[in-house]
C-alpha cells in the first residue's frame, strides 16, 4: 500500500543516521522510515546516534515523529503481545548524547514535563483498537542503558516506582524530538515480562524475538489504520518547544554555531 518509494540520504551537523530513510505515501499521508538500529539491527541501543535520527528526519521533511519500539512489561495485566501509548519516561541512561544544545555556545531549556503529544497518541490508540489489537492506553516507560536486560533487584526496584514498561531507546528519542519541534508518541510492542515474573522464564532473546515478529505484523495494521487520521501538527505544543527557550543572546551566537543549528533554531536565530 506504500506508494512513490524513495530512497533519502541525509546527513546532519550532528553525524549520519543510522541508515538511510525510506520515504513513501499512503493515501495522501506522506510516511518516513528510518530503523534505528539500522537495516540488520546492528547498532546497540547505546551506540545509536540520537541526535542524527531526528535531526535527518526534521530535514526530511518529518512533521512529527512516531517510535514504534519492543519493550519489557513490567505490569502483570500488561501481557507479552500486547502494545501500549505509553504517556510518561524516567530515565535510567547514562552514555547518551541526548540534547542538541550542547558544545556550540547555545543554552536553551525546553518544557519537557508532558513527553508524549497526547492528541497523536489519542489517535494512535484509536488506530490500534480499530487494528484489534489489545491496547494500553497510557503508561510509563523507564528507559535502561543496556544492553543488558536487568538484574532481578533492578526490575523489583522499578516495579516498585509503578513502571509500566522497559525499554532501550526512547527517551533520548523524545527529549531531542522536543528540541526539534517534533510532536512525540510511542507504540511500545511487549514482547516479555523482563526477569520479574516468577512464573515466566527470565527474559531471552530468542523469546523476544518470537513474540517481536508477531508484534511487527501488527504494528505495520495500525500504521496503515493511522496513516489516513494522523493529526495536524499544527498549533500543538511541541512545535513551539523553542521559543522563549533559548537563553543564549542571539549576540554570542556565532556564525559556526547558527550553520550547524539553523534546521533547529533558524526560525528564531536568523
Amino acid at each position: 500500500r506504500l506508494t512513490d518509494v524513495e530512497q533519502l540520504d541525509v546527513t546532519t551537523a550532528f553525524g549520519a543516521p543510522s541508515d538511510a530513510i525510506i520515504a513513501g505515501t499512503i493515501g495522501s499521508t506522506r510516511l518516513l522510515f528510518l530503523p534505528r538500529h539500522g537495516r540488520g539491527h546492528r547498532i546497540a541501543p547505546h551506540r545509536i546516534n540520537y541526535r542524527a535520527n531526528v535531526l535527518a528526519l526534521k530535514m526530511a521533511g518529518a512533521e512529527q515523529i512516531l517510535s514504534v519500539s519492543a519493550v519489557g512489561s513490567m505490569k502483570e495485566d500488561i501481557h507479552p503481545g500486547d502494545m501500549i501509548v505509553v504517556d510518561q519516561f524516567i530515565d535510567r541512561t547514562r552514555h547518551r548524547n541526548d540534547t542538541f544544545f550542547d558544545e556550540d555556545g547555545v543554552v536553551a531549556h525546553v518544557g519537557f514535563a508532558d513527553p508524549i503529544d497526547a492528541q497523536l497518541a489519542r489517535c494512535l490508540i484509536a488506530a490500534a483498537k480499530r487494528s484489534g489489537a489489545t491496547v494500553h492506553g497510557d503508561g510509563v516507560y523507564l528507559c535502561m542503558e543496556g544492553p543488558q536486560f536487568s538484574t532481578r533487584a533492578e526490575s523489583g526496584l522499578y516495579r516498585s516506582w509503578g513502571v509500566s514498561v522497559i525499554g532501550m531507546t526512547n527517551l533520548p528519542e523524545a527529549r531531542l524530538a522536543r528540541e526539534a519541534e517534533l510532536p512525540y508518541a510511542t507504540l511500545a510492542m511487549v514482547t516479555d515480562y523482563d526477569c520479574w515474573h516468577e512464573v515466566h522464564d527470565a527474559v531471552s532473546v530468542d523469546a523476544v524475538l518470537a513474540v517481536m515478529h508477531k508484534n511487527v505484523a501488527k504494528a505495520k495494521e495500525i500504521i496503515l489504520e493511522l496513516a489516513p487520521s494522523v493529526p495536524d501538527p499544527a498549533k500543538r505544543p511541541a512545535t513551539s518547544a523553542l521559543a522563549g527557550a533559548i537563553l543564549s543572546n542571539p549576540d554570542s551566537i556565532s556564525a559556526a554555531a547558527r550553520d550547524k543549528l539553523r534546521p533547529l533554531i533558524g526560525k528564531y536565530v536568523p
